[in-house]
């Protein structure tokens, strides 16, 4: 399948993808800039603009790459970065190589106001006390005035991938035991021809009293990879499993008339004028294409459905031109 031509973009419009490659793509807004990262494999990379629909022109600067050798030193997935009690975190995925077996969570931290300055310290491996298990895509909840870590990991001695909390001491230490959320259990949460079960890349959504994690299932080589949801009260504790309900049919899915094969491992933004929400996300523009960089990121206005849930409808067409985010 060849890929469409892209038509001139106006003033007033974007068009899909952002960049030509982007896994895990992940957006923060403060101060009137959105700051974005992505999965590079080999370093964090920080960009910095005030329109998301002119990611592709933002400038980008390398805020850390890991040592030659180590426990972090390859395989750098998955990065987020968070505001949180005054200074800036970022969050990644690192192991010490041969992809996969001894991935981990980590953490740095700036106490600059602007995360592309400053000093970026590291502040070491965030892990369940007294566990070493294999983590990945680390993300934060807040709710009822405490904090959380929620991510992807497995139990010892299976592959399989499930979602997992554990409340934090801090922004880089957890305190307690973990709490499983989520496993694959659904036959659209299983794809991927000999490769693991997978719930991966959970993300938070909070509105209306609710509060939504939308996470990614099935393996990242299947076309078949797609967005899943659990919802809880936003008053609920979110360490109890039972206050979760998982939604039973996926909530974003493939369009392979639309050039987005594998469309998952998103985020959320609100647009600078505070009236529009936005999905984030990766997708393959073929079929085939699997776990590489030529997942390219992509972004697209969502809306709300009368019970309260998202509705992010189906990946818009690449190369058709979009209204950019109100604001911009």
């Amino acid at each position: 399948m060849t890929p469409p031509v892209m038509p001139p973009v106006s003033a007033t419009t974007f068009t899909n993808p952002l960049l030509p490659s982007g896994p895990d793509p992940w957006v923060i807004q403060k101060d009137g800039f959105y700051y974005y990262m992505h999965t590079t494999g080999r370093n964090l990379t920080l960009w910095k603009t005030a329109r998301m629909s002119e990611l592709g022109s933002a400038v980008s600067k390398v805020i850390w790459t890991p040592p030659a050798t180590g426990a972090d030193s390859h395989d750098i997935w998955a990065p987020e970065i968070h505001f949180l009690d005054g200074k800036w975190y970022v969050y990644y995925t690192a192991g010490p190589g041969s992809c996969c077996g001894g991935q981990r969570l980590w953490v740095l931290e700036n106490d600059s106001p602007d995360p592309t300055a400053g000093t970026w310290t590291e502040k070491g491996r965030i892990a369940v006390p007294g566990q070493d298990l294999w983590a990945i895509d680390g993300t934060i909840l807040e709710q009822n005035g405490s904090r959380y870590l929620v991510w992807s990991g497995q139990e010892a001695g299976s592959d399989q991938q499930n979602i997992y909390i554990a409340r934090m001491a801090n922004p880089w230490t957890l305190t307690g035991l973990r709490v499983r959320l989520s496993q694959p259990q659904f036959t659209w949460e299983q794809y991927g021809t000999n490769a693991p079960k997978v719930n991966e890349g959970p993300e938070i959504l909070q509105h209306g009293g609710k509060t939504f994690l939308v996470y990614s299932a099935s393996h990242c080589s299947s076309d078949d990879y797609a967005l899943g949801m659990l919802t809880a009260s936003s008053t609920a504790d979110p360490m109890d499993a039972s206050a979760w309900t998982k939604t039973a049919t996926p909530v974003f899915t493939k369009d392979p008339a639309d050039h987005a094969f594998g469309p998952g491992h998103n985020s959320f933004f609100i647009s600078k004028d505070g009236q529009q929400n936005w999905i984030l996300y990766h997708a393959n523009l073929q079929a085939g294409q699997a776990c590489s960089d030529l997942r390219n990121p992509r972004m697209q206005q969502f809306t709300w459905n009368p019970d309260g849930t998202p509705n992010f409808g189906t990946p818009v067409a690449t190369g058709l031109a979009l209204n950019r985010p109100g604001g911009e």
